[in-house]
């Protein structure tokens, strides 16, 4: 057993609100400790208060317990706040399939007023325009695609 061993078993955990999405590929899972037979497995939400934090925990464990791993430790750390950055190209590829544009690089931004128009993941048309920048989750914004006609929720870059 390994650490990409234990990455690869996890990415069975799929994100509640968005579930084409491993938590290894929104890069919730910050870090893998193995020592000896013992797992610890280091959780970072995409924001404090996630109402899913203990749903997800749980399934990491019990993910971990069909692999054999008899006690695994699951710890939350804000240690270093969780970004859009994590999230994989793999992650961002199911996003889009899943109607959901994934974020841009979350270094280009400051502010959310200066969120540039996002790429509609139906159309791919670039004539989109912010209409709020609270969407369902803390996490997304809604936009509005003046090709396809259709109203679309991207992942802010965080």
């Amino acid at each position: 057993m390994n650490r990409h061993e234990i990455l690869k078993w996890l990415e069975e955990v799929k994100d509640p609100e968005i579930p084409v999405l491993s938590l290894v590929d929104l890069g919730v899972i910050t870090d893998v400790v193995i020592k000896n037979d013992q797992v610890e497995i280091e959780m970072t939400p995409t924001f404090v208060g996630c109402p899913a934090l203990d749903y997800m925990k749980n399934e990491v464990e019990a993910v971990l317990r069909t692999k054999g791993i008899a006690q695994p430790v699951v710890r939350v750390s804000f240690k270093k706040p969780w970004s859009s950055d994590r999230i994989s190209e793999k992650g961002k590829a199911a996003l889009k399939k899943f109607g959901i544009a994934p974020p841009t690089a979350a270094h280009l931004f400051t502010d959310l007023e200066i969120l540039e128009p996002a790429a509609c993941p139906r159309c791919n048309g670039h004539h989109t325009e912010l209409r709020n920048p609270f969407g369902p989750a803390l996490c997304r914004a809604i936009y509005y695609c003046h090709d396809c006609r259709e109203a679309f929720q991207q992942f802010k870059p965080v």
